[in-house]
C-alpha cells in the first residue's frame, strides 16, 4: 500500500501502449486509449458475426442478443435491454446486493472459522440473484445458477463440451424469464450473462486489492463507486474485446485491411499516459479521458451504472466486515476475461 491506496501492477500479459501492431497468429492489437476509443465508434470495425441455431439453444441466444447483433438489428435489440434496465433504481440494486451479502456473512458466522470464498459465495451469485429478481425472473437463485453455466460457454471458440449444458441452461432461463416475445426474453437473459463474469471479476479484484491482510484500511470517506472505478481501470475484469474490419480502415497511423481480426486492449488503454496523468497511481475520483472498460458509443454497456451498484453493495459490506486471507490469488484461464478462481476472506 502507498498512502493507504493499493499499488495495482498490470496483470500478466498486459501489453504496453503503442501503435496498432500485427502478428499473423493473432491479428491486430490496439492498445492506445485514443485508438481503442476510435475503433469502438468506427462503423468499419464490427463485432465478429456468430452463427444461429434452433430456438432455445446457446447458438440461438448468441444470435439474438444485442451483444453479437449486426448493425441492422443492434439498435432494436439494445433498446430492449435499455428499456428493461430503465425502471431499475441503482440504489435499490445496491441495497439488494448488500442485504444478500450480509445474509451470507451472517451464515458464515455460524460456521467454524468464519471464512467465506468471495467468488463462489458472493461475487458470482449475489449480483445475478439481485438483478434477476428485479428483472422479473421467477426463481432468481435458479436463474443465477443457470446463467453461470451459459456464461462459461457464451463467447465463440470455447470448449465444445460446454455447449450441451449451456443449451439446457438457456432452456431453463427461458422458462424462468418473464412472459414476452422470444427476442425480449433473450435480451433479458443476455443482460444477466453479460453481468455474470464481468461483475464477479470486478468484485473479486476489488476485494483482492482493497482488503489486503494487515494493511491500512482505505479511508472511510472514499466513495465505493470511485474505488471500483479505479479497480476497473487498473485491473479490468474485461481485458479486451474483439472486432473485425468490414472495410479497409486507417487506425492509429496503421492501415488495417478488410477482414482483419482486431483485439481492442482495455487493460493497456486504461493505463495510457496520454489519457491519464500518473496512470499507475490508484487515484479514486481522478479526472481523465474516460474509462474504456464499459466500452463507448452505440455498443457501450447499457448497464454500467447497475453493474457498479451491484458491486458496490457487495463491497460496502466486505469493507466493513471482512479481511482478506493471505492465499495468493489465481485467475480462471480466459483470453479476455479476468476472474479469480477463489478469494477467501475472514468475517470480523
Amino acid at each position: 500500500m502507498t498512502d493507504t491506496w493499493p499499488v495495482i501492477a498490470p496483470a500478466p500479459g498486459t501489453p504496453a501502449c503503442g501503435p496498432p501492431s500485427f502478428a499473423p497468429e493473432r491479428g491486430w492489437w490496439v492498445t492506445r486509449h485514443a485508438d481503442v476509443r476510435a475503433a469502438l465508434t468506427d462503423p468499419a470495425l464490427r463485432v465478429p458475426p456468430v452463427d444461429t441455431g434452433p430456438f432455445g439453444t446457446l447458438a440461438w441466444l448468441r444470435a439474438t442478443v444485442s451483444r453479437f447483433s449486426a448493425p441492422r438489428q443492434h439498435a432494436d435489440r439494445r433498446a430492449v435491454a435499455v428499456a428493461a434496465l430503465a425502471p431499475l433504481d441503482p440504489d435499490e440494486l445496491r441495497h439488494d446486493a448488500a442485504r444478500l451479502t450480509v445474509a451470507v456473512l451472517d451464515r458464515a458466522g455460524d460456521r467454524a472459522g468464519d471464512r467465506v470464498d468471495v467468488i463462489r459465495e458472493l461475487a458470482r451469485p449475489v449480483p445475478l440473484r439481485a438483478l434477476a429478481a428485479r428483472l422479473g425472473f421467477a426463481d432468481p437463485a435458479a436463474a443465477g445458477t443457470a446463467v453461470a453455466v451459459v456464461a462459461a460457454a457464451y463467447h465463440p471458440g470455447v470448449d465444445p463440451a460446454s455447449t450441451a449444458p449451456a443449451d439446457r441452461a438457456v432452456a431453463a432461463l427461458l422458462a424462468l424469464a418473464p412472459a414476452g416475445p422470444p427476442v425480449v426474453r433473450a435480451n433479458l437473459i443476455g443482460l444477466l450473462v453479460q453481468a455474470c463474469d464481468a461483475t464477479a471479476g470486478l468484485i473479486g479484484a476489488a476485494a483482492h486489492h482493497l482488503l489486503p491482510p494487515a494493511a491500512p484500511e482505505t479511508p472511510a470517506t472514499a466513495l465505493t463507486a470511485d474505488l471500483l472505478t479505479e479497480v476497473l481501470r487498473l485491473d479490468p475484469p474485461v481485458r479486451a474485446t474483439r472486432r473485425v474490419t468490414v472495410d479497409a480502415v486507417r487506425l492509429g497511423g496503421q492501415d488495417l485491411p478488410t477482414g482483419s481480426p482486431v483485439l481492442l486492449r482495455f487493460d493497456a488503454a486504461n493505463r495510457d499516459p496520454r489519457a491519464f496523468t500518473d496512470p499507475a497511481r490508484f487515484q479514486p475520483g481522478r479526472p481523465g479521458a474516460g474509462l474504456l472498460t464499459f466500452g463507448t458509443g452505440e455498443r457501450g454497456c447499457p448497464g454500467d451504472r447497475h453493474a457498479l451498484a451491484l458491486a458496490s453493495g457487495v463491497l460496502d459490506v466486505l469493507r466493513e466486515r471482512c479481511r482478506r486471507g493471505p492465499t495468493p490469488v489465481r485467475h480462471e484461464p480466459h483470453p479476455t476475461v479476468r476472474v479469480p478462481t477463489e478469494l477467501e476472506v475472514t468475517v470480523r
